[in-house]
């Protein structure tokens, strides 16, 4: 049986399921992977490999692990290995056209392009509130995300999900999608992107999950798409955590305490709509449940939360 001999791009969790697949699939034949560099990670800033890294090392591939795809050898290294296709899977580099010249490069992207070029796609989605978003796997070219679309896979989003399902599920149907892109390439019409209904989106920053309780749904869907980080927190670093959007509408003063409720949630005002919080966590403290931190800092219904 044939197989395809493939150079796989890719550096978080997402390229790593990605990876993966085609290492346990009997028709891939994974020849080397290109990630980035191994980074310090938390306080006490250990040297940590990109999830993809130990993945390949466990089969046997060769990992490189250039600063810059530009370094002396790298390209070189990767034509040498003759590969049918390059799959890429949130690089974090552009590829340049001397790698784009090897073989085809197809990227696995988690928005439906054109829609979310950029960083970001899947909180993209679930900043804006929307209810369908996919996979799209493409033929690259020297833009960011802009090459012809080969394949797409759709995902009606629950209005519930947070960025981890989200991320879950988009990853398994990208894995899908990758098998398939690849299996069914010589009949595939590629479709150039319409740029006009291009959208970007960009690296999220911790900043961007401070809320100020300005719109209640804009919150709720900040804290789907920052869950874990940057989470949400107002200007005193408080973060909120187990939220609900409420169903009555309406209008209130900035985080105004509209109830204390029997689970020891709270509901809090917002300039527009209104929150049921769970939890909150001050700074350098341990989450606590919303009664409790009232409690403790003498706050009522009528107070502000901050």
């Amino acid at each position: 049986m044939h197989k395809y001999r493939i150079v796989f791009m890719g550096t978080p969790h997402y390229a790593d399921r990605i990876l993966q697949t085609l290492i346990d699939a009997g028709d891939m034949a994974v020849v080397s992977v290109v990630t980035q560099p191994d980074r310090p990670v938390g306080r006490k800033r250990v040297m940590t490999p990109p999830p993809v890294k130990p993945t390949a090392e466990a089969t046997g591939i060769e990992v490189l692990q250039p600063q810059r795809l530009s370094e002396a050898g790298v390209i070189e290294r990767i034509a040498s290995l003759s590969p049918d296709f390059i799959v890429v899977a949130a690089f974090g580099q552009l590829l340049p056209k001397s790698i784009l010249d090897i073989a085809p490069c197809i990227n696995l992207h988690a928005s439906l392009l054109p829609k979310y070029r950029g960083a970001s796609p899947i909180q993209q989605a679930l900043l804006n509130g929307d209810k369908v978003t996919g996979v799209t796997s493409m033929l690259m070219d020297e833009g960011l995300d802009t090459g012809a679309i080969l394949l797409k896979k759709s995902f009606e989003i629950p209005k519930d999900m947070r960025l981890h399902a989200l991320t879950e599920r988009l990853t398994e149907d990208a894995c899908a999608l990758t098998l398939e892109t690849l299996r069914d390439f010589e009949t595939i019409v590629p479709e150039a992107q319409n740029d006009a209904e291009a959208s970007y989106c960009k690296k999220i920053r911790k900043s961007d999950g401070e809320i100020a309780f300005e719109d209640a749904r804009t919150i709720y869907n900040k804290y789907r798409a920052f869950e874990g980080w940057p989470g949400i927190f107002d200007a005193n670093g408080t973060k909120y955590e187990n939220l609900q959007l409420e169903a009555k509408e309406g209008r209130y003063r900035a985080g105004e305490i509209l109830a204390i409720h029997d689970d020891e949630s709270l509901s809090i005002g917002c300039e527009q709509g209104r929150l049921r919080v769970g939890t909150l966590q001050p700074p350098g403290k341990k989450p606590m449940r919303a009664k409790a931190y009232c409690v403790g800092r003498g706050k009522r219904v009528g107070d502000t939360i901050f």
